[in-house]
């Protein structure tokens, strides 16, 4: 038998350093242009290798999970997330790097995909509130590294730093291996064929168009804020780096908020106030001008954005008990396929029309999404399960 207590920690740990994962890239990436004497498009070459790490590992852990279990999966995803690490630090020429950072981003894809899905089969009740109470643990890693880097840089170069980072990664997964978990959803065969019902649900595509658009805008909030600050707003570089850690911020304290003190308050209701919060963010960033409101803005967006992953994936747990991890992968893919292509798009209108609308995609974007709302709540209401 399992401890739900020692399990959830371990999970928690497991997303701290897909947190770390995440944002590694970004914060070295001075460090290894001038290593590795990199130019723009080089780097921009280097830097599209994670999304696809991600992809590739949010696709293949489900099917895993559910057939073997999540010890043996968490395990080698950690130690090959200490490969990574360890390959970026100490790699001398980009061919080692470019393998190094897609290890990073397929062991980090499947770490977050799995102890997700995790979560969501120990906790019996309340699975979106232990799932918002997981996501703070990805905040934590991802604020938390530029921080490290930048607390740290005096006394240790940033590859000690990574380096360092991936032993403890080696040694989560050395954790993993010594914790009991729950046995296997499925004893006999792969679950790819049981997968095929989730092209007739309604429920579950609905869901995961949902979480295309939640997940592109997080991504282009996350990579085009700078450049709109800087270029619309005329703030300093420093300053607006500051206020997009501001909307980091927001997230991880709307998700401890609705993990601890609105734990017992009905679904519906924290998503009506998660949409409110993003439209006030939203009107106070395209009206705002000086950078305490625009600051305010980044918060409530954040905290308004939130909700959307763990009540999400809360639904699909509870709809797909006895294939969660499958079905995970599913609603993960397509949601990291929304943020990839609704970035790409952005820079396209960025180039075409302007780095200001920026807030103009993020407002279509939260209408389509209280449009899916509205949709998935009714499916999830006429199926009798409560909300």
């Amino acid at each position: 038998m399992y401890n739900k207590k020692v399990v959830f920690r371990s999970a928690c740990l497991g997303i701290f350093l897909f947190g770390i994962a995440l944002i590694s890239l970004g914060s070295l990436a001075p460090d290894l242009r001038e290593k590795f004497r990199l130019d723009e498009i080089a780097s921009g070459t280097l830097f599209s290798i994670l999304p696809f790490g991600i992809l590739a590992g949010s696709l293949v852990f489900g099917p895993i999970a559910d057939r073997y279990g999540y010890r043996v999966l968490l395990a080698l995803s950690c130690i090959l997330l200490a490969a990574g690490f360890e390959g970026i630090a100490f790699s001398q020429g980009t061919g080692l790097l470019k393998v190094c950072i897609f290890l990073v981003g397929f062991s980090g894809g499947s770490i977050n995909g799995a102890t997700n899905a995790l979560v969501s089969d120990i906790s019996d009740r309340d699975k979106g509130a232990n799932l918002s109470l997981l996501g703070v643990f990805f905040g934590i890693g991802a604020l938390g590294m530029p921080m490290l880097l930048g607390i740290l840089e005096k006394s240790f170069s940033s590859g000690q730093i990574i380096a360092f980072i991936g032993l403890l990664s080696f040694a989560t997964g050395i954790l993993f291996l010594l914790i009991k978990m729950p046995q296997p959803k499925q004893m006999q065969g792969f679950p790819l064929g049981k997968s095929l019902r989730f092209l007739n649900d309604r429920f579950i595509i609905l869901v995961a168009f949902f979480l295309f658009f939640q997940s592109s805008f997080e991504g282009i909030i996350n990579n085009w804020t700078t450049t709109y600050l800087i270029d619309q707003a005329h703030i300093p570089q420093g300053s607006a780096l500051f206020t997009l850690s501001m909307f980091v911020a927001g997230m991880a304290i709307m998700r401890l908020v609705t993990g601890t003190a609105l734990r017992n308050v009905p679904v519906g209701r924290i998503l009506v106030i998660s949409f409110a919060m993003i439209i006030a963010g939203l009107i106070i960033i395209r009206t705002g001008e000086i950078l305490p409101f625009l600051m305010t803005g980044f918060f409530l967006l954040g905290a308004g954005l939130a909700g959307g992953f763990p009540v999400m994936l809360g639904f699909v747990g509870e709809a797909y008990a006895d294939l969660s991890g499958t079905a995970f992968s599913f609603v993960l893919f397509i949601a990291l396929l929304g943020n990839m292509l609704i970035n790409y798009a952005m820079g396209i209108i960025s180039k075409n029309f302007g780095i200001s609308h920026l807030i103009t995609v993020a407002f279509c974007e939260t209408i389509i999404m209280i449009a899916l709302l509205f949709c998935i709540l009714k499916l999830k209401k006429d199926k009798s399960m409560p909300a």
